[in-house]
């Protein structure tokens, strides 16, 4: 069978090697990469029972990955999760009746270093084949950006550009980037909130002769490398909780701002990974589960809260998705997405029981309830929780009601939060070595005004 090829959501893009597509990060007819076939691995699930975290990331990565070959991507994968401090890389914890996937054991502490990890040492292999540089320009909410410069610092051929909303991202998130002084990083913290940050990145992706001029690249989860990446950890904790309850199939709960991680999830499952379905969960910014309730997606006001990397209006991720709901149809994509960028806002069908999509179901926690399940969970079961894993937490016993075990997704190591944690539970318990670390550490940041302009002209002051 021929390799996957990677498509635009928009139709227009030739297709690409896997290399390229990572490469190019964004479409350059402004969509997003997609494999241009979904494999079945129904036959493949009962070998892969038994494989360690890395082993079963290079069985599902080399399905859509053509390069660098077997033994070089063999090598990729291992060095990049050897940097996790948990020898099973994702554990899975038992809490209460609700199975745990920790994510958070990366070098950043984030679900992020799952991706990012491998993504640093894969750009490092292509640009080292090509004799080539790359300017990264990445938007953060919180945890891609030190996500991202713990991947690529000091690489000789990288340069990268982090964007991050100013004073909208916790203190220790910020700290933890700007705290990184090699020579190839630049921190901007943009006059605005993320969505602004992310429509800043995109526009300049879609400015082709300056993205060409600047060999711009991207690591947000635009970049297809990231959800392939976190694909894997759908099918580690499924196959490890099924052999574990003897369940035909399990559910997933996930907290998400940018659709990525739970995309992830839905691709494993059209893969043939048993899951029921998938639990979306959001915080004050609901544009996701309204959606999901609704049918109409509809852009608000961003609303800051304690989980800082939920908080988004405008869900990259979102189009991959759609494209797959409009039967793959570009050009109905690029109609609705231009729609929504005109009106912030669009309308999907819902079927006769009134759902958008039978394999995803959506609510959402405010402040008051992300607070009271930590303090619940660190009473009763003696858990910490971060706020965002509390949230994916809390939606997930609003539907917790079917026989199936339940798995939530923990994206960040409480300690990133610690001010969230000592309103919740009245204690300073949010600590670890790596954030404690940060305290005194000096810092390099530049503000910038909330405008392309002003971000075009820094990075072509500063670029390879």
């Amino acid at each position: 069978m021929n390799p996957i090829r990677y498509i635009s959501t928009r139709g227009t893009q030739p297709p690409l090697s896997f290399f390229d597509a990572v490469m190019t990060g964004l479409a350059r007819d402004g969509g997003l990469l997609i494999p241009d076939r979904i494999p079945n691995v129904t036959e493949q699930l009962r070998d892969w029972e038994d494989l360690d975290y890395p082993s079963l990331a290079f069985e599902i990565m080399r399905l859509f990955a053509d390069e660098p070959g077997d033994a070089r991507l063999r090598e990729l994968i291992a060095a990049a999760y050897a940097t996790f401090e948990h020898p099973e890389i994702a554990p899975i914890r038992k809490v209460g009746g609700l199975h745990v996937l920790e994510l958070f054991h990366g070098p950043t502490l984030a679900f992020k270093d799952i991706a990012l990890q491998f993504l640093g040492r894969l750009f490092e292999e292509i640009l080292e084949e090509r004799d080539a540089r790359l300017n990264i320009l990445a938007a953060t909410s919180g945890d891609t950006g030190s996500a991202a410069i713990a991947g690529v610092r000091g690489q000789p051929r990288i340069h990268i550009f982090v964007m991050h909303p100013h004073g909208r991202v916790s203190p220790l998130q910020e700290r933890q980037m700007t705290s990184v002084l090699d020579a190839n990083v630049f921190n901007l913290a943009v006059k605005g909130s993320f969505d602004d940050c992310q429509l800043i990145m995109k526009t300049l992706f879609r400015d082709l002769p300056f993205k060409d001029a600047y060999a711009l690249g991207s690591v947000n989860s635009v970049n297809w490398s990231r959800v392939l990446s976190q694909i894997v950890y759908y099918f580690h904790a499924a196959l490890r909780v099924r052999a574990e309850t003897g369940a035909d199939q399990v559910q997933f709960a996930v907290p998400t701002g940018n659709f990525g991680d739970i995309l992830a999830g839905w691709y494993a499952k059209r893969m043939g990974l048993p899951v029921r379905r998938l639990i979306l969960a959001t915080n004050e910014n609901d544009i996701l589960a309204r959606f999901f309730n609704t049918g109409t997606y509809a852009r608000g006001a961003v609303v800051p809260s304690i989980n800082p990397s939920m908080d988004i209006q405008v869900a990259s991720n979102f189009e991959r998705w759609l494209y797959y709901k409009v039967e793959r149809d570009p050009q109905a994509v690029s109609r609705l997405m231009t729609q929504f960028a005109r009106e912030g806002r669009m309308e999907i069908p819902r079927d006769v029981r009134g759902r958008v999509d039978v394999e995803i179901v959506a609510g959402s926690s405010d402040t008051k309830h992300t607070l009271e399940t930590i303090r619940r969970y660190h009473e009763t079961h003696n858990y910490l929780l971060d706020p965002h894993t509390a949230a994916g937490i809390y939606v997930a016993e609003q539907y917790n009601e079917l026989d199936d075990p339940m798995i939530c997704l923990a994206t960040a190591h409480p300690a990133k939060f610690p001010e969230a944690i000592a309103t919740a539970t009245g204690q300073d318990l949010a600590h670890h070595p790596i954030l404690d670390a940060f305290g005194q550490a000096p810092t390099r940041c530049e503000v910038v005004d909330n405008n392309v302009e002003a971000v075009r002209a820094y990075l072509a002051a500063r670029a390879r």
